[in-house]
């Protein structure tokens, strides 16, 4: 390939905060330009905000579906070839499907649609068009998750008993929706974030890297949601045991109103020789836990690491990478597969690993079977 590959967003226009961390993630690795964009769903924003990332006006659109047909005219050496979508839960489906159908490749910000009969069109789709769909579950980009992961399948820590996830923040603890929150808004109305609250925020997340970690499904569900906050109708609060493949037990906690957390997500699994620990607010440090011996900490770049951990680092060792980085991969690793597709090739199987739009499904369903059992009288239901 000689050139970058060509990015069209869908949202995050000015004032959005998520809009701005899918383009610097997407920009760190060069790989990829920023070049039209439908940033809101007033054109007037949108334009305005194009006019921020000093983009042609002509490729500033007033609706996605406008970019998304005007682009496909447009000729191949100029025409975007994916598109990110960066939009509340309610805005994701329609423009990742129109996608699809013309012939654009996909990034989609979690969780992957706002129901679970979405999801499996986008599935369909994907299948039947052979196009590339990426899921930014961002956690998954971290190098010591893929160290996690690599450990496991190769049987260091024996087979997997327990796991228990956790996902706890505070910023939800009083009723900002009730302000000038734009965040807190849409998060907890069912119109625009779908049926689940803080799970389908932050619970999908915490399901999606057990899964990805362990590499086991989840199997079947005992869900208890609360909705502490007076008044808000949805969930804030979820704690949820959990019966894996293979007979492995776990418990996954998410909360929006655990006051004095930021974004605790968590980690810790149990094999029959040895365990497993990881926290993202230190994502640097995998502990290592054994049977018979002290725990031991890896740190990122440092010592030899399995190679998709490697990959995913990107500076020497005690030099702090988190978030943004994590994001990064998940672009970087998208932009050279849609580059070998371009080409003709192959890709590395490296950079094969990112979420898909078969785990967006996942997450989807898993979000509805919660809430199923939550409100129902069954003790388990299955996923």
């Amino acid at each position: 390939m000689s050139r970058k590959i060509r990015m069209g967003m869908v949202g995050g226009g000015r004032g959005a905060f998520i809009g701005g961390v899918h383009r610097i993630a997407a920009a760190i690795d060069q790989q990829i330009e920023l070049v039209c964009g439908a940033f809101s769903s007033n054109p007037e924003k949108s334009r305005l905000s194009g006019e921020d990332f000093f983009l042609d006006p002509s490729r500033v659109y007033g609706s996605y579906e406008e970019m998304i047909l005007q682009e496909k005219e447009l000729p191949e050496d100029v025409r975007m070839d994916f598109i990110s979508i960066v939009t509340p839960n309610h805005v994701h489906f329609g423009p990742a499907k129109l996608a699809l159908e013309n012939g654009f490749h996909v990034v989609c910000d979690k969780p992957v649609t706002f129901s679970v009969d979405e999801a499996r069109i986008l599935v369909d789709l994907v299948e039947k068009s052979g196009l590339i769909f990426a899921l930014t579950h961002n956690y998954t980009g971290y190098p010591m998750v893929k160290q996690a992961r690599d450990m496991i399948r190769e049987g260091k820590i024996g087979k997997i008993r327990k796991v228990v996830v956790e996902y706890p923040q505070g910023w939800l603890a009083t009723k900002k929706e009730d302000g000038d929150h734009k965040q807190a808004a849409w998060r907890v109305d069912p119109a625009k974030s779908g049926m689940g609250g803080a799970m389908g925020d932050i619970g999908t997340h915490a399901e999606n890297l057990a899964e990805y970690i362990t590499g086991l499904k989840i199997t079947e569900v005992c869900a208890d949601l609360t909705s502490f906050v007076e008044g808000r109708r949805l969930d804030d609060d979820a704690n949820i045991l959990l019966r894996m493949e293979k007979g492995v037990k776990g418990v996954l906690h998410c909360s929006q109103i655990a006051v004095g957390e930021e974004n605790g997500l968590n980690i810790r699994i149990w094999g029959e020789t040895g365990g497993l620990e990881w926290h993202q607010e230190e994502p640097n440090t995998l502990i290592v836990k054994q049977l018979e011996g002290p725990a031991t900490h890896l740190r990122t770049n440092v010592g030899t690491l399995s190679p998709a951990a490697m990959a995913a680092a990107r500076v020497p060792a005690g030099h702090p990478e988190g978030y943004l980085e994590a994001f990064a991969n998940i672009y970087r690793n998208f932009a050279k597969c849609v580059q070998a597709r371009l080409a003709g090739t192959e890709p590395d199987p490296l950079h094969t690993d990112f979420p898909t739009v078969h785990d967006g499904l996942r997450g989807m369903v898993f979000v509805e079977k919660v809430v199923a059992n939550s409100k129902g009288t069954e003790k388990w239901t299955k996923l």
